[in-house]
């Protein structure tokens, strides 16, 4: 699949992209899709101890990656699957407000799953994101075209 691309984002993605073997963003066309973010701090991999501070962290990795990606955020947004290891009401207020704090013109579609574990220890929350992005798609095939013709 090399004719995709893949991105991580500096400290956590690609510490994680070394002892796991895996990107946290791919590019596909006018697409991009993010693979599960979890609440923890890019910087120190540390994971939040409360749980709203944990969903709002991994909303804001998800806006990381997406960047990284060469996308705008969260307003490319369409499509969320959260995990979750305990849904609450905590859990759902968390993600409402994030929801609504990260995409306030857009409703995208989501779906809410109860898990019963994560693949970090410690993780309560993942979210993984599909995004449109047709203006950076045709900037990367430019960009790819400009590197072909050396």
């Amino acid at each position: 699949m090399s004719h995709l691309q893949y991105y991580c984002y500096k400290g956590f993605g690609e510490a994680k992209r070394e002892e796991f073997w895996y990107s946290q963003a791919v590019r596909v066309g006018d697409r991009i899709e993010c693979s599960g973010q979890g609440g923890w701090d890019p910087a120190t991999s540390k994971i939040h101890a409360d749980l709203s501070d944990e969903f709002d962290q991994a909303f804001a990795n998800v806006d990381l990656a997406l960047k990284q990606a060469g996308g705008r955020g969260w307003c490319q947004v369409y499509r969320v699957n959260m995990y979750v290891v305990d849904i609450n009401e905590e859990a759902f207020v968390a993600s409402v407000r994030n929801l609504r704090k990260w995409m306030p013109d857009h409703q995208p579609i989501l779906t809410f799953i109860g898990v019963k574990q994560l693949g970090l220890e410690g993780m309560r929350v993942e979210i993984e994101v599909v995004a449109h992005d047709e203006e950076g798609a045709k900037a990367a095939a430019a960009e790819r075209s400009a590197k072909q013709s050396y």
